[in-house]
């Protein structure tokens, strides 16, 4: 039997984001194994034709509702599920899907359940995040507020009234077990790098574009990704100063963009770290590669909370993947991935002071630098690559399909 899985999507491309390329690594290994793949994104990926092609890839589309009551507060998010609930019905006796699988944030997973149970079909939900949390985190909701307690309560009723649940590392699976969740219900598909798209080791002399950076003059910084406050990267820059004073040749080169841009720049300001801090803005996904390679450490200073404390990033594992070197915070997303003095560097989160220290520690011993770098890619290459991984959902398809009526 050829597995069939509808899989309900808050969005996806055309549009770029972490949630996006997990998707499509996910698709792409799903396929290798001879599933049939099917595609619905909800009303959140905007208004456009029913049906779309973006780089060889099928995807049905929601559109929005145009009922006036779906421009209400609260009402919004419900005209999301009840739209994607109406799609699903017309999409999924076409295709005969023996999944739906429903990812993140819970609106797409009460759909999915609402059509699950009119047509008997089992439904898996997918935790990426906590979506409150990162609301919360990003400053459009207040934590522990209404809107927080809500959205709390919802992600919890979904999670007692799916099949099963799969999330992206530990620290959510733990959290979920919390809840009341049986342990047997949660399984951990962590995120990954393809294996098949590993890059050579890196070149003595990478390409660099002009962004003033003075390759072979000193090292280079980076980081790589969405410029969000809980990245901490403030910290990051309100260290420099005294990095310079241990090597004034030191570069920094941030690569994205987002919300706390125009602070950061702020800060570089004020400090005078024009000289030393590059910003590259937004890449396109297919060059990020190149960037990886104009760097010598990669640093995530992410601050501690909820957020960063649960849910694993994938940039780390591209930066191991890469041959970088990787220095991070303690917070508990990066401890799942990273072993302090083997595939990379652990501070204190949080703290200006261990950053620096951490990173002086590095700077004075390059002769550690190529077991660390072989050590970080070894493991991605064993541990963190997308066949092991995808090959995690089988036994549940399987449970289900079996348990189904």
């Amino acid at each position: 039997m050829t597995m069939r899985v509808l899989h309900i999507l808050d969005h996806s491309l055309p549009l770029h984001s972490g949630y996006t390329f997990r998707t499509l690594a996910i698709l792409r290994q799903q396929r290798a194994l001879g599933w049939h793949t099917t595609h619905l994104t909800s009303a959140k990926q905007g208004a456009g034709p029913g049906e779309q092609e973006v780089d060889g890839w099928h995807f049905y589309r929601t559109p929005p509702l145009r009922n006036w009551w779906s421009r209400l507060p609260l009402m919004r998010q419900w005209s999301v599920v009840a739209g994607l609930h109406r799609r699903l019905l017309q999409i999924a006796p076409r295709i005969r899907p023996h999944i739906l699988h429903a990812h993140s944030p819970a609106l797409t997973a009460l759909a999915a359940l609402r059509a699950g149970r009119a047509l008997g079909i089992p439904v898996v939900y997918e935790i990426r995040a906590f979506w409150e949390d990162a609301a919360a985190d990003h400053g459009t909701s207040r934590a522990g507020g209404v809107r927080y307690r809500l959205t709390r309560a919802l992600e919890n009723y979904v999670l007692h009234r799916a099949d099963a649940i799969t999330t992206i590392c530990e620290g959510l699976r733990s959290d979920i077990v919390a809840r009341g969740i049986p342990s047997a219900k949660v399984t951990v598909i962590p995120n990954a790098v393809e294996s098949s798209r590993l890059p050579p080791p890196p070149a003595m002399h990478p390409l660099a574009p002009a962004f003033g950076l003075r390759l072979g003059d000193g090292p280079v910084l980076g980081f790589i990704g969405s410029f969000y406050a809980y990245e901490g990267l403030a910290l990051l820059i309100v260290a420099l100063p005294r990095l310079l004073k241990d090597a004034p040749r030191l570069q920094l080169l941030l690569v994205g963009g987002g919300p706390q841009e125009a602070e950061l720049r702020a800060l570089v300001d004020r400090l005078d770290l024009r000289a030393t801090v590059k910003f590259a803005g937004r890449v396109p996904h297919e060059r990020i590669a190149d960037y990886y390679q104009l760097t010598d450490i990669l640093v995530y200073p992410r601050l501690p909370m909820r957020l960063t404390e649960l849910v694993t990033p994938l940039k780390p594992l591209e930066a191991m993947a890469q041959g970088r070197l990787v220095l991070a915070s303690d917070v508990g997303g990066h401890r799942e991935l990273i072993e302090h003095g083997k595939t990379g560097m652990l501070f204190k989160a949080g703290d200006a002071q261990s950053l620096t220290l951490q990173l002086l520690q590095l700077l004075r011993h390059a002769e550690t630098w190529p077991a660390l770098r072989r050590q970080a890619r070894a493991y991605v290459e064993s541990e963190r690559n997308w066949p092991a991984s995808v090959a995690r959902y089988a036994p549940i398809y399987q449970r289900l399909c079996a348990q189904a009526p």
